[in-house]
């Protein structure tokens, strides 16, 4: 077994299932993705750490645990066409991706967005598509989606967003007025006009800036 396939075990032993994380499929997603391929170079050997790592823009790759929470939630089945909302790393898309068919992922940074699209490509995730654009605004041509991920904390639900997710789907994104402190919510689309949210609990994210988010001055922290 190679050294980064052991740590890829012990993360999933001690970092998902010792928490109570137990969904087969996400574990099994977060098993066979390289975690090591989405991480900076020269951050290779804390790829498997339990914690965000900085990434390129300041930005991060968030905990392999949040990353497995958020995906859980979901509830994701093979045929569903997933939206996430800030690519970073490609780390999460790829997770997506050995999940569902068709996964759609916006980054507002265009050096992470050329460097995550190069990064999918290379280790295999030809259903992942990557746009450099406003994340906030969504991705109305490819829109309804079954679940959106939103990878950043915004001060409320885009409904730019919510308008997009088919009736039935699930949104999680992380919300809060304070850039340092957000709560995980999970946003289920009822009918036309009728939503449902619940709260996953407290979450720290970068900001989720855009037309629908906080302005870009914001962004400064993070």
């Amino acid at each position: 077994m190679s050294h980064f396939k052991k740590l890829r075990q012990q993360m999933i032993d001690e970092q998902l299932k010792a928490r109570g994380l137990h969904d087969q499929t996400v574990l099994n997603a977060l098993g066979k993705v390289p975690r090591e391929a989405f991480t900076p170079a020269d951050l290779i050997g804390s790829a498997y750490r339990d914690s965000p790592l900085p990434i390129e823009e300041n930005q991060t790759i968030s905990q392999p645990y949040i990353v497995a929470l958020m995906t859980a939630a979901l509830e994701l089945k093979p045929d569903h066409r997933v939206l996430e909302v800030g690519t970073g790393s490609g780390y999460a898309a790829a997770v997506l991706g050995e999940i569902c068919e068709n996964v759609y992922t916006i980054e507002r940074h265009k050096t992470l967005a050329d460097t995550a699209r190069a990064r999918l490509k290379e280790t295999g995730y030809t259903n992942v598509q990557v746009k450099h654009g406003d994340g906030t605004l969504g991705w109305v041509e490819q829109a309804p989606f079954d679940a959106i991920i939103v990878a950043a904390g915004g001060p409320e639900v885009p409904q730019t967003l919510k308008e997009q997710l088919a009736i039935g789907g699930r949104m999680v994104i992380p919300v809060g007025q304070s850039l340092n402190l957000q709560k995980l919510v999970r946003v289920r689309r009822i009918s036309k006009d009728e939503y449902k949210t619940e709260d996953l609990g407290d979450v720290r994210f970068v900001p989720l800036v855009g037309a629908a988010g906080w302005q870009e001055e914001g962004n400064e922290r993070s």
